[in-house]
């Protein structure tokens, strides 16, 4: 088993992400002791990773001095058009479970009438002067552009117009301003 370095829950051995806070179960990251939860928690949400203040950081310290927003626009599933804004330098990209307290930023649930995204089935982040895209080892999946499956882990740069699918929902990205 392996102990979350944030929550301390117990984790199968080969597991990437905690089943319980979904923070990244990386060796260096177990050499650390577990935090507090309320360290654990930003504004009542479990935070998506631990370098959510540096990504901050880099987010506030873009090359325009503004700061990068994005949206994903749903182009297949729920409610076509609707539109999530991307306002954090990180968001997880899920469906909602408060029986084990996972709040995504990017709320799927009512959009996936058959449950193909995962509770924590991506993140998308903003770091080094662009967006990115990773997914959290979902069990059906993230493509972008109709591309490969995305390995869990694999961080892939997102551009203006890139479509994204997790599980059965299709979404737009769109940077504003662009």
């Amino acid at each position: 088993m392996r102990r979350c370095h944030r929550c301390g829950a117990e984790n199968l051995e080969d597991s990437v992400y905690c089943d319980e806070c979904g923070a990244h179960l990386s060796a260096a990251a177990e050499a650390k002791s577990p935090t507090s939860e309320a360290e654990a928690t930003l504004g009542g949400r479990p935070s998506v990773s631990s370098s959510s203040s540096m990504a901050d950081e880099e987010l506030s310290a873009s090359s325009s001095g503004a700061r990068p927003r994005a949206k994903l626009v749903l182009l297949r599933g729920g409610r076509v058009g609707r539109e999530f804004p991307v306002t954090e330098a990180e968001v997880m990209i899920g469906r909602w479970d408060a029986e084990h307290g996972i709040f995504p930023e990017i709320d799927l649930d009512e959009e996936d009438p058959e449950a193909k995204v995962s509770r924590r089935h991506a993140r998308l982040f903003y770091r080094d002067g662009r967006f990115w895209i990773e997914d959290l080892g979902s069990l059906n999946g993230t493509f972008v552009n109709r591309g490969p499956r995305l390995r869990p882990g694999q961080a892939v740069p997102l551009k203006h117009g890139d479509e994204i699918i997790v599980g059965k929902t299709f979404l737009r990205f769109l940077i504003e301003g662009v």
